[in-house]
């Protein structure tokens, strides 16, 4: 009779990996397929007398959307149909010696089929042009979102349970990227790793600590760090020897140390120049970037941000050296920036969530080859950055800006919740939400010509006690700081060390951190969930945050250049695509340089009255009366 194996060797399947989970994530991520390919132009869908229709080689999809701000498409995954041809389905696709553009005449109806975003990109792989590579590693991506997907549907709360969580409990019940179809893919992680490592695992873990040698490492920081953010950094001295002045202590990410330090790093081990450490002791939680950790036994203590040789959304998520070791300084000069300024001081009182100590170890070899991909130049480092909880005043709580998109178990929206416990309108609640988000952010850019990245991961809402918008946080400067390239007086004195890493860009483009990183990264999705859940018209949400960037306009009209200078309100802007750029231009190709977001074309923008709208007309659309 054959022995059963271990019990740690038995297979599982995942507790959530039901068939109903499965559905439900296919169908929502077919929707967000439809609308987001919509949107870049990578499909051209064509509208009939029952909604959309998109006729591919070999199956047809019907559904109804909602055109919405900036051309966007929001489509209800309950609407979707697909029918394929009688036959082999797909595989007539490939018996096709020319493919069906996409949007033209195709199948005339056969069998209907559960919405399945896999098969989709079977039907669509040609007329979106993908390479055989490219659809290769992206049906993988999708499959591994699909599964992080069916473990939020599993474990999904309530939208009052979600507004009674903490801001670090809440990281874990977020739902990753709005605008990238893939947004969970971590190409590298395993089902375990994943089960283990992610954000939605919501799983504390203690973390390794490396003594890295000088020769290898550096180090940017407080020179009291370490009896700041340990125990006993004395222990881990005391493992070290009397060469422990030469070394540099930092975290480790256990999935980094197995999959790359070890066979990468392996000559500087053996001579002793890497030494791994025991944990500190502390239990961590990963937050949506997934490389870096909330401090959970020391909430006072610093996150910590970590490179993780995964490819997840668009990039690997390394830490490159030079910007690593300028995070202090970059953070200085931000500080400086608004300790200096009243207005943003005194009167946004705003968070920055500064990165005030970093160790960068450059691979010996890798740092001596331009040509090689830029993953191998991010191998190894740590950034201390500050905690929010100790900035927060009595009574404050705080939110992720993307958690507003968040939708209950109950399939109330999280932010409706905090409307009515507010005691507020839904028009007030929501003047001051921009309110507390636009003064500084315009500020910054019109002032300084400088712009964060405001997307909803790192613009943090502070709440106070009743769940009302008070102020702003933000963080993340030194990979999402962008300074212009004109040559302003308030820019004469930036240090060297922060001048040569943060990047130069045109004022059009500065813009565009605001515009595609917030306004059509976050607000494109937000406007529709309020008017459908709080009643105010879409139109209504972008002339009311037009009104805030004019009323702050107004306050400083010394800054009259800087207006036009960085101007939000030009009737077009350009497109910048972000699935697209996965899709058709850098693929799952290594390359020396970090892609960037791709531009097609151009959109009118929400917030020029004059430019032509894509938003229903108001007689079209049933609208619940906002107080």
């Amino acid at each position: 009779m054959p022995q059963q194996p271990p019990a740690d060797q038995l297979l599982h399947r995942p507790p959530q990996l039901t068939e109903e989970h499965w559905q439900r994530a296919c169908r929502a991520m077919l929707a967000k397929m439809l609308g987001e390919f919509a949107y870049e132009e990578l499909i051209t869908p064509v509208a009939d007398a029952h909604g959309y229709r998109l006729d591919l080689p070999g199956a047809g999809y019907r559904y109804t959307a909602r055109r919405g701000a900036y051309g966007s498409w929001q489509v209800d995954p309950d609407s979707i149909t697909c029918t394929t041809e009688d036959g082999p389905g797909p595989a007539a696709d490939r018996a096709s010696a020319v493919p069906a553009a996409a949007g033209t005449a195709g199948p005339a109806g056969g069998p209907e089929q559960a919405p399945d975003p896999l098969r989709f990109l079977q039907h669509a792989r040609r007329p979106l042009g993908l390479t055989g590579d490219t659809l290769g590693h992206l049906l993988r991506e999708l499959t591994a979102t699909l599964l992080a997907d069916t473990r939020q549907l599993a474990t999904e709360l309530t939208a009052a349970e979600l507004a009674d969580l903490g801001h670090v409990e809440l990281e874990g019940r977020q739902n990753g990227h709005p605008w990238i179809v893939p947004n969970k893919g971590r190409i590298g992680f395993s089902a375990r790793d994943t089960a283990e490592w992610t954000p939605e695992a919501r799983t504390p873990q203690r973390l390794p600590w490396l003594a890295v040698h000088r020769s290898l490492a550096q180090y940017r920081g407080p020179a009291d760090l370490y009896q700041r953010e340990l125990d006993a950094p004395e222990n881990f001295r005391a493992l070290l020897g009397e060469r422990a002045q030469e070394y540099h202590l930092l975290p480790v990410h256990p999935w980094q140390w197995d999959e790359v330090i070890l066979p990468l790093f392996a000559p500087q081990i053996a001579a002793g120049l890497i030494v791994p450490l025991p944990s500190d002791g502390d239990l961590r939680l990963p937050q949506q970037s997934i490389r870096s950790f909330f401090n959970l036994t020391r909430p006072e203590r610093c996150t910590v941000k970590l490179p993780l040789s995964i490819l997840n959304t668009l990039v690997w998520r390394g830490l490159p050296t030079e910007r690593t070791l300028a995070a202090p300084a970059v953070t200085a000069w931000i500080h400086g920036l608004r300790d200096g300024d009243p207005f943003l001081r005194d009167e946004c009182r705003v968070i920055l969530l500064g990165e005030i100590a970093s160790v960068a170890v450059d691979h010996p070899v890798y740092r001596e080859l331009p040509e090689v991909p830029y993953q191998y130049k991010e191998l190894l480092g740590a950034i201390w950055r500050e905690p929010l909880g100790p900035r927060l005043r009595t009574g404050e709580r705080a939110r992720t800006l993307a958690s507003l998109l968040s939708t209950g178990s109950d399939g109330r929206a999280l932010v409706a919740e905090l409307v009515a416990r507010s005691g507020l309108p839904a028009r007030d609640w929501l003047r001051r939400l921009f309110a507390v988000m636009m003064p500084p952010l315009l500020h910054f850019l019109y002032q300084y010509g400088t712009v964060f990245s405001p997307h909803g991961e790192n613009a943090i809402v502070v709440f106070d006690e009743c769940d009302r918008p008070v102020r702003l946080a933000v963080k993340d400067f030194v990979d999402d700081v962008n300074i212009t390239d004109q040559d302003l007086p308030e820019l004469a004195d930036l240090p060297a060390e922060v001048s040569g890493v943060l990047l130069r860009e045109s004022p059009e483009y500065l813009c565009q951190f605001l515009h595609s990183g917030l306004f059509i990264g976050v607000y494109r999705y937000l406007a529709p969930l309020y008017e459908r859940q709080l009643g105010v018209p879409e139109d209504e949400f972008w002339t009311l945050l037009r009104e805030r960037i004019l009323a702050h306009q107004r306050r400083f009209p010394e800054l009259a250049d800087r207006f036009k200078l960085f101007d939000l309100l030009s009737p077009r802007i350009d497109r910048l695509c972000l699935n697209r750029n996965r899709l058709l231009l850098d693929g799952y190709r290594d390359r020396p340089q970090r892609p960037h977001a791709a531009v097609h074309g151009q959109v009118d923008n929400a917030l020029c009255p004059e430019s032509p709208s894509t938003l229903p007309c108001q007689k079209d659309r049933t609208v619940t009366p906002a107080p």
